[in-house]
């Protein structure tokens, strides 16, 4: 059994914004686990010029536990970002995300 990371990435929220993502998303879709971990700001300021120093971040990293070879679970990827995006379409509107595919053995 190894573990294979399918996403990561991060999710963010105006530090002000009484809002805790480990009770708002799930800790598993599936057979797949969800590890939410605050961080730093990876980058310094936004697009639009806004400083990230303003918002609080959280690193995201769907993995699962498996004796498939990454590229074999290129279908999975596809169905638990489906049911994870209808939990990040239900955070507040201040919330932001940014997820990739990452299929790697972690």
């Amino acid at each position: 059994m190894k573990a294979i990371k399918l996403f990561q990435g991060y999710l963010w929220h105006p530090k002000g914004l009484q809002f805790d993502p480990k009770a708002q998303l799930p800790r598993q879709l599936g057979g797949v686990h969800i590890l939410i971990d605050p961080v730093r700001p990876p980058f310094s300021f936004f697009e639009n010029g806004t400083p990230t120093e303003t918002q609080q971040f959280y690193q995201v990293t769907l993995l699962t536990l498996t004796e498939a070879e990454p590229a074999e679970l290129k279908p999975l990827t596809q169905q638990i970002s489906d049911q994870l995006n209808a939990y990040l379409y239900a955070t507040p509107k201040e919330v932001g995300w940014q997820l990739m595919e990452d299929l790697r053995p972690v």
